[in-house]
């Protein structure tokens, strides 16, 4: 279906957002866009929206909502979000932008519907997913940084500090996580994007809104894990951090690689994240 506005979608939410978990994405520009789509159609969401530029194509073969939107603009992510969540209160939502790619525990044998079944069983309402950058080896064969193929992310490097409320004192439960390209350059990134925390899962409840950090009016739904043991989570497999450092003149310029002797190879499988301690199942087995 194909919708000329986020009003024009929330309008039908009884017949475009009745089928959950719902998946987002963003789509910035036409890179990996129809990679990006098969991977999420792939993982067992109910629904797959993008939203994006009316002169990208997208998939035909592919069940999917297509909304004409602006995401380049800064709150783009969080007007969408906070839309789309007022007309699906009781929905599992999971947001993305393109070039980005969902990992969880064992999703090469279970789908994101038996992990979210977990979770609710778990009385959980968000799940915190990490941001790993993704880059390719050789800029002067993928000027963009974009390599499917061939695609390396930092295995070290990466570390948490608390989450400070306002007077100072740490938030229960609450982290704010570093590392990849966005540490290694961060003279190129601005402050306010160089975290890799992010609840990619959130279920969508009255009252609960996404701020402009990406934070969740509801303190639980930026925690990590339940107070009594650990929980799922999750990885966002992202090139985006390596597009914008490729794409700005400035750090295009004095970057001449993001290969490092701590590059791994991606494999595209979630147990190679597991292993290197980038998610976790909790108490899921």
């Amino acid at each position: 279906m194909h919708y000329p506005s986020l009003a024009a979608l929330t309008a039908d939410a009884a017949r475009a957002l009745s089928s959950g978990p719902v998946c987002l994405i963003l789509i910035e520009d036409a890179v990996a866009v129809d990679q990006t789509i098969r991977h999420h159609a792939a993982l067992g969401f109910g629904c797959v929206i993008a939203f994006c530029d009316p002169a990208i194509a997208l998939l035909d073969d592919v069940p999917l909502h297509r909304v004409d939107h602006d995401v380049t603009r800064p709150e783009a992510l969080q007007e969408i979000v906070n839309t789309v969540s007022a007309a699906a209160r009781g929905a599992w939502i999971f947001t993305c932008y393109n070039a980005e790619f969902l990992f969880f525990p064992f999703g090469e044998d279970r789908s994101v519907r038996e992990m979210l079944t977990f979770v609710t069983e778990e009385r959980r309402d968000s799940v915190m997913t990490h941001v790993i950058d993704l880059y390719a080896r050789d800029l002067t064969a993928h000027p963009d940084a974009v390599d499917l193929d061939d695609a390396w992310f930092d295995g070290a490097g990466y570390f948490a500090t608390p989450r400070l409320d306002p007077v100072g004192e740490p938030l229960d439960r609450q982290v704010e996580v570093f590392g990849g390209l966005r540490w290694r350059f961060e003279d190129h990134v601005p402050p306010a994007r160089r975290r890799l925390d992010r609840v990619g899962f959130f279920r969508a409840a009255k009252g609960v809104v996404m701020g402009p950090d990406r934070r969740f009016s509801d303190p639980e739904y930026n925690t990590y894990a339940c107070p009594w043991h650990h929980s799922v989570t999750a990885a966002i497999c992202s090139f985006r951090a390596a597009k914008a450092l490729r794409r700005n003149p400035g750090s295009r310029d004095a970057i001449a690689g993001f290969h490092w002797p701590k590059s791994v190879r991606f494999t595209w499988q979630a147990q190679q994240l597991l292993d290197l301690g980038m998610m976790e199942p909790g108490q899921w087995f």
